[in-house]
C-alpha cells in the first residue's frame, strides 16, 4: 500500500480472475412492505416504533421500498457490473407464526434470485441480518433455546426453496451487534439491558449459526459460512497497562464468536469479560464448530486502546484520533483492514476470507447533476480500503472477494436515515435512485479486466 489513492484500474489488474466483487444490503434496511403479502412484524418494527429508539423516530415501514421496486434495483445491480450480490432474507416474511410457512413471501426470494441470475449475478444469501420475528421474541428471542430449532426450521424452508440456485451462504450477519447492542446496551432491538441475557443470546446465536450449517450441508452444494465484524487495534502507548487493554480488546472485538466457531472453545478470558457463564449443553460447542468453509470479514474502522477500568467488558477505551472520521465518527483508516486480515489469518491460516462488509457514511451533498453525488471522501475509502485488501491477497491471505456496503442509501437502524452509507442515493420521500462518484468508480473497477492468476487453493463459489 502507499500514500497515494490508487485507481480503479490499477486495483482491478491486482485482482485474481476469480475475484468476486459484490455489494450488499440486509432486508430490514431496505424491504420495506413490512405488513404485505403475509409478513408479520420482527423486533426492529417493534423497536423502531417505540419513541426515542431511533434518530427522528424514524422506522422501516417504507425503507428503500425495495419490495416493490425489486426489478428497479435489479437492473440498478447489474449496470453496476456486480459479480454478486449478497442480501439477507427476512424470517417474519417466511414464517410470519410459529410454524407457519409463508408461499407469497418465498415467492419474493424466488424471484429476486431468479433476477440476479438472469443478469449473471451471483445471489449470495444471509439467513439472519438482526431481524428476529416477534413472535420468536415474544417467547423469549435469543435468550431461549427453542429459538435455535425454530431457526433451523426457517433455515430448511428457505434451502429447499432457493438453495438450488445460491452461489454462498452466511448463516448469521455481525452476531456480536445484534447479541450486545440489543442485549446489553439496549440500543438496537429488542432494547434489552441485561448481562445475563447478553450471554445466553451470544451462546444461542452461535448453536443456531452451527445448526443451521448442518441443516445446509443437506442442500445442494453450496460454501457456507458467517460474518463478523471484527476491527484492528492498535495500543494507545506502550505501557503495560494499555498492552493488556489492547489485548482484552482484541479478544472481546475479534475472538469472542469466532474462536467457538473454529475451535469449538469460548477464549480463555471469557470470564473476565462477562460476569455470567453461557449456557452450554452437552454437544453445543462441537455443533458451534461446525466446519465453515469461509469467514465474511466485515471492517469499518480501527480503534487506539487505552486502559480503563470503567470501559465495560473489556475495561478499555478508544482513544480519539486527528485525522479524517467518517459521519458515523469512525476513523478511516485502510492500513487496519490489512493488519486485520493478517491477523485472522495468523490465528487460523486455513480459513479462506471475503471482505462482506466494507463502507461508509459521509453527508452526502446532491447537486442534481447525471452523477448525483461527488462523494470524493466515500470514493477515496473505498479505493484506499480494496488496496488493503488486495495487499493482503499479495502477502498470501486467502481472501477470495470484496463487498462494498452498502448498494444503496437505507435505514441505518438507530441511526435511521440520518446516515447514509449507499453507492447509489436514495430520496427517500420518492424512492429515486440516482448513482454517487463512489457507485460509477466501483462500476469502473468490478468492469476492467483483471490480470492475476487465481490462487490454487481457491474456494468454489466465493
Amino acid at each position: 500500500m502507499s500514500d497515494s489513492v490508487p485507481t480503479a484500474r490499477s486495483l482491478a489488474s491486482r485482482a485474481p480472475a476469480a475475484w468476486v466483487w459484490g455489494a450488499g444490503t440486509a432486508a430490514a434496511q431496505i424491504e420495506g412492505s413490512v405488513a404485505a403479502d403475509g409478513r408479520s412484524p420482527s423486533i426492529w418494527d417493534t423497536f423502531a416504533a417505540l419513541p426515542g429508539r431511533t434518530a427522528n423516530g424514524d422506522t422501516p415501514t417504507v425503507a428503500c421500498d425495495h419490495y416493490a421496486r425489486v426489478d428497479e434495483d435489479l437492473d440498478l445491480i447489474a449496470a453496476l457490473g456486480l459479480d454478486a450480490y449478497r442480501f439477507s432474507v427476512s424470517w417474519s416474511r417466511i414464517v410470519p407464526t410459529p410454524g407457519g410457512r409463508n408461499p407469497r413471501g418465498l415467492d419474493f426470494y424466488d424471484r429476486l434470485v431468479d433476477g440476479l441470475l438472469a443478469r449473471g449475478v451471483a445471489p449470495y444469501v444471509t439467513l439472519y441480518h438482526w431481524d428476529l420475528p416477534q413472535w420468536a421474541q415474544d417467547r423469549g428471542g435469543w435468550t431461549n433455546r427453542d429459538t435455535v430449532d425454530r431457526f433451523a426450521e426457517y433455515t430448511d424452508v428457505v434451502a429447499a426453496a432457493i438453495g438450488d440456485r445460491v452461489a454462498a451462504w452466511t448463516t448469521v450477519n455481525e452476531p456480536a451487534v445484534s447479541v450486545f447492542a440489543g442485549h446489553l446496551d439496549g440500543i438496537h432491538a429488542p432494547g434489552v439491558r441485561d448481562a445475563q441475557a447478553a450471554v445466553h443470546a451470544m451462546h444461542h446465536t452461535l448453536l443456531a449459526h452451527g445448526t443451521a450449517v448442518e441443516v445446509l450441508r443437506r442442500a445442494p452444494e453450496a460454501p457456507v459460512g458467517l460474518s463478523l465484524n471484527l476491527a484492528h487495534g492498535d495500543p494507545a502507548s506502550d505501557s503495560p497497562a494499555d498492552m493488556r487493554a489492547l489485548e482484552r480488546w482484541t479478544t472481546w472485538k475479534n475472538w469472542l464468536f469466532l474462536d467457538p466457531v473454529m475451535s469449538g472453545r469460548y477464549p480463555d478470558a471469557l470470564g473476565a469479560l462477562l460476569p455470567h457463564d453461557p449456557p452450554v449443553h452437552d454437544g453445543d460447542m462441537a455443533r458451534i464448530a461446525t466446519p465453515i468453509d469461509f469467514l465474511g470479514v466485515n471492517y469499518y474502522t480501527r480503534a487506539v486502546i487505552a486502559d480503563d477500568a470503567d470501559g465495560g467488558p473489556s475495561r478499555s477505551r478508544s482513544v480519539l484520533q486527528t485525522g479524517p472520521h467518517t459521519a458515523m465518527g469512525w476513523e478511516v483508516h485502510a492500513g487496519g483492514l490489512h493488519s486485520l486480515l493478517r491477523a485472522v489469518h495468523e490465528r487460523y491460516p486455513s480459513l479462506p476470507m471475503i471482505v462482506s462488509e466494507n463502507g461508509s457514511a459521509w453527508d452526502d451533498v446532491v447537486t442534481g447533476a447525471e452523477v448525483a453525488v461527488e462523494d470524493r471522501e466515500r470514493t477515496d475509502y473505498l479505493l484506499r480500503h480494496v488496496d488493503a485488501t488486495l495487499s493482503a491477497v499479495e502477502d498470501g491471505v486467502p481472501v477470495r472477494g470484496y463487498f462494498a456496503w452498502s448498494l444503496m442509501d437505507n435505514f441505518e437502524w438507530s441511526e435511521g436515515y440520518d446516515k447514509r452509507f449507499g453507492l447509489i442515493h436514495v430520496d427517500y420521500p420518492t424512492g429515486r435512485r440516482r448513482w454517487k462518484r463512489s457507485a460509477v468508480t466501483f462500476r469502473d473497477m468490478v468492469t476492467a479486466p483483471r490480470a492475476v492468476a487465481d490462487p490454487p487453493d481457491s474456494v468454489p463459489g466465493t
